[in-house]
């Protein structure tokens, strides 16, 4: 299935969730913030949150500092 990953084109496998997508790209352990079609996914939804094709995700990285 397509989905739109911070605007680019990705290919994932269908019945993908949130949880897999994230493991996908290694950003288990990372500070994110992630939204798909323009609403927050909060992080305790990741497994239960099957993606679609055609979603827009966008993935934002917590950055700290001061």
């Amino acid at each position: 299935m397509q989905i739109y990953l911070n605007g680019l084109e990705k290919q994932i496998p269908d019945s993908l969730d949130m949880a897999g997508l994230i493991e996908m790209l290694d950003l288990t352990d990372q500070r994110i913030a992630v939204e798909v079609n323009e609403e927050l996914v909060p992080r305790t939804t990741f497994s239960g949150h099957i993606l679609n094709d055609q979603d827009r995700i966008e993935i934002i990285h917590a950055v700290g500092g001061g």
